[in-house]
């Protein structure tokens, strides 16, 4: 089978990454990782897809990165959330909430 991606409502892909990211620094491959990992194999993001939202994050100034050896001697890129992005991520969470409760209200035949 092929991996796809797999990821919430739009813009979900970026609120998933800053949840994630919310919780301490990460490099690319371990929030790939961890996402499939939390959500037991539901979202699951390509690098193609992952890096280019990195980057647009951290042009708008949700997250920093940095440069730093792993253990085993390759380079890599650790993300952070900044101060913005943590704000960022609240406001997404509200807004996901109000859609969540919506959808739900819809499937259920009633009123959120």
């Amino acid at each position: 089978m092929r991996k796809t991606d797999r990821a919430a409502a739009p813009g979900g892909n970026a609120m998933l990454v800053l949840a994630l990211l919310s919780t301490g620094e990460m490099y690319g491959y371990q929030i790939i990782e961890e996402l499939e990992r939390r959500s037991e194999r539901v979202f699951r993001l390509q690098e193609g897809t992952l890096y280019p939202l990195l980057h647009s994050l951290e042009k708008d100034g949700l997250v920093t990165a940095r440069n730093a050896q792993a253990p085993s001697g390759r380079p890599r890129r650790y993300y952070r959330i900044t101060a913005a992005g943590q704000r960022a991520l609240e406001e997404k969470e509200r807004e996901w909430r109000v859609y969540a409760g919506a959808v739900h209200a819809v499937l259920a035949g009633c009123t959120p």
